[in-house]
């Protein structure tokens, strides 16, 4: 499978909430939320338990923006999110990955991780 259509599966399961996971590598790589840590998070399953405390603060998801390189692709994802106490903010998140084997098997995120740590704690 190409990476345009990784790229489509993962963000069209993610916006539903389930079917995203089926793209990823056993092995994915997740870097992001904390600039301090530079080493990844590794395996499919520690990413979903990511996305899983991630997927209660988001509604929707959509790629904005796509560049496909060789190496992989940038996506400017545009999320939806309502915060504890019931604050509703749309906010873009820069969003790197790389493709091997058919498979999705890394990503780096960069976003405003000051003003979303803010908006959690309510």
């Amino acid at each position: 499978m190409e990476i345009q259509q990784l790229l489509q599966t993962y963000y069209s399961g993610l916006a539903r909430k389930k079917g995203w996971e089926s793209v990823l590598a056993e092995d994915f790589e997740f870097i992001g939320g904390n600039m301090l840590k530079s080493e990844p998070i590794i395996g499919k399953q520690s990413y979903i338990g990511v996305i899983d405390r991630f997927g209660k603060v988001f509604t929707d998801v959509r790629a904005k923006d796509t560049f496909i390189s060789d190496q992989g692709a940038f996506v400017l994802a545009n999320y939806d999110y309502v915060f504890p106490g019931g604050k509703k903010v749309n906010a873009n998140v820069a969003e790197l990955w790389k493709a091997k084997g058919g498979k999705l098997c890394s990503l780096r995120i960069f976003f405003d991780t000051e003003s979303f740590n803010a908006l959690l704690r309510g």
